[in-house]
């Protein structure tokens, strides 16, 4: 049973639509105007092993910002929509990935509650890059937290990312999108001995938007 999700999202500032297919193989297909972030979205699917189509564009003249943190919410809109119930998973997942000098740590328990920890030890400073389009440009890397508050919000999880070590910026925030992946996947994932069951000891809890609230 594969599970897939598509979200659309527009508004006045930013155009966005993610196809999810969470039983992938890593496959990635982006139209997406900021390079880095095609970057790590790219590395999103393919440690995580899901499949995602993205297109998306935004206000780039005001800054990053709109589109990176919108980008994050519809990312985590489809997680949940494919998600459903959450029948038989195993909910929780956590990731220690090393890229070179950094270290990184996920951890993520898909309750239908959400909350994010971040720490990613990052300097500040942006990251050289380049447009769809080849113009050169800089990264502005605190929309990196921005990204992953709009997609714990939307996906209704626990998520904690942090950087235990490291010096380079884009090893860094690299980690974290290889860890993150990595945990998700796990927690994703079916597990045989409940495959019908909710993860949960009381089940999912009424009174919410979001299908599949546990406790």
């Amino acid at each position: 049973m594969n599970r897939m999700a598509e979200i659309e999202r527009k508004t006045k500032e930013t155009e966005i639509f993610i196809w999810l297919n969470i039983d992938g193989k890593g496959n990635a297909k982006l139209e997406y105007p900021v390079g880095f972030m095609s970057h790590m979205l790219n590395t999103f699917a393919r440690h995580g092993l899901f499949d995602i189509e993205v297109r998306a564009k935004g206000d780039l003249n005001v800054d990053q910002h709109h589109l990176v943190e919108d980008t994050g919410i519809v990312l985590g809109q489809c997680f949940a929509k494919a998600l459903g119930e959450k029948r038989g998973i195993t909910r929780c997942g956590s990731c220690l990935f090393p890229m070179d000098e950094s270290l990184a740590r996920a951890a993520v328990d898909i309750s239908g509650r959400s909350f994010l920890f971040f720490d990613g030890q990052l300097s500040g400073t942006p990251l050289k890059s380049t447009q769809d389009n080849g113009e050169q440009y800089d990264f502005q890397t605190d929309v990196i937290e921005d990204f992953w508050q709009g997609f714990a919000s939307a996906a209704g999880c626990n998520l904690h990312l942090e950087i235990l070590r490291g010096r380079s910026d884009h090893h860094k925030i690299e980690a974290l999108f290889k860890a993150a992946s990595r945990a998700l996947r796990s927690a994703c994932e079916f597990d045989d001995r409940v495959r019908n069951i909710i993860p949960s000891t009381k089940g999912s809890l009424p009174g919410f938007d979001t299908p599949g609230v546990m406790v």
